[in-house]
């Protein structure tokens, strides 16, 4: 049994991007998060930003610029995307595209953001070996959406989730990835992985090919691959989704196929969402998804506006 080498450095993709360093993206997330969490709460009320304000402990006009800093966009423009009006005018929207899309026979390439996403599966005999003979690189890494950890393979990215920052849930975390892959030397190295979370995470992408490795079984990986055809700023329903992939009996088994999804954002299935526009569960918390599915209903929002 070998086991993951400690010696890498701490670190992360720290570089400045659109908004603002990533770190500070990160340290920011955690404030939008209490946000969330209390607007999901207080619905009912509609909770003004200055109450949003002192329930986090900030001012109006601080809040406003931790917004801005993480996102680009205002309290106001991005609890917008939080409501179950949007969610369900998205699925309408999607439902139409994607039922003529399949009638006809058509699929798209996989695309996160503007990246091309090549999926590579893991066979049968890989899968029994736990990674025997292989050499992944792991690491840690800031996000504007949270901590990461990632691994890497010389066949793509084998793994990437969320994770708190701090040393307990940074062992729980190496010692997950160590039983997926028991047999496989794992090295630490947070500065060579900086670089590709960075390009999942940006707004702007070149068209170099990011490859994924996938490890589930043929139902789980059909259902993978079908996320890939969801464009950023969409949602689909786990129905619709089940339709997709031809087993439209099959929503309970094709949430069990989301939970087991190992690679976040990469894999969107953050894009999944109940028919009456509740967000659902998600394995990295709600106000995880809540906070991507905004962000990419932002930008996705400004890139038509560019568009006329």
């Amino acid at each position: 049994m070998n086991r993951p080498d400690e010696s890498g450095q701490p670190g992360g993709a720290g570089e400045v991007g659109k908004f603002g360093a990533v770190d500070e993206r990160c340290r920011a997330y955690a404030t939008v998060a209490r946000a969330i969490r209390f607007v999901r709460q207080q619905r009912a009320s509609q909770p003004s930003l200055q109450e949003i304000a002192e329930h986090v402990g900030s001012s109006p006009f601080h809040l406003q610029r931790t917004f801005g800093v993480w996102a680009g966009i205002s309290p106001k423009r991005f609890l917008q995307y939080l409501t179950s009006e949007h969610a369900r005018s998205l699925l309408r929207a999607q439902h139409d595209v994607l039922g003529a899309a399949h009638a006809a026979g058509l699929s798209g390439p996989g695309r996160l953001h503007d990246l091309m996403v090549a999926c590579d599966a893991v066979a049968p005999g890989e899968v029994r070996s736990l990674g025997a003979g292989l050499h992944l690189t792991y690491g840690f890494a800031a996000t504007p959406f949270g901590r990461v950890i990632v691994g890497n393979t010389p066949r793509g990215l084998c793994h990437l989730q969320f994770t708190a920052a701090d040393q307990d849930a940074d062992a729980e975390a190496i010692a997950q990835l160590h039983a997926e892959w028991r047999h496989a030397t794992l090295i630490r190295d947070d500065a060579a992985l900086a670089a590709i979370v960075g390009r999942v995470f940006a707004a702007v992408h070149g068209q170099q090919a990011l490859h994924l490795l996938l490890r589930g079984t043929n139902f789980q990986v059909k259902v993978w691959q079908a996320l890939l055809n969801i464009a950023p700023g969409d949602v689909v329903s786990y129905a619709t989704l089940a339709t997709l992939i031809d087993h439209p009996r099959a929503q309970r088994a094709v949430g069990s196929a989301l939970a087991r999804n190992r690679l976040a954002v990469l894999i969107p299935c953050h894009r999944v969402i109940r028919e009456n526009g509740d967000i659902g569960s998600y394995r990295w918390g709600s106000e995880r998804k809540h906070a991507l599915l905004a962000v990419e209903a932002a930008r996705a929002a400004d890139r038509q506006q560019q568009m006329y």
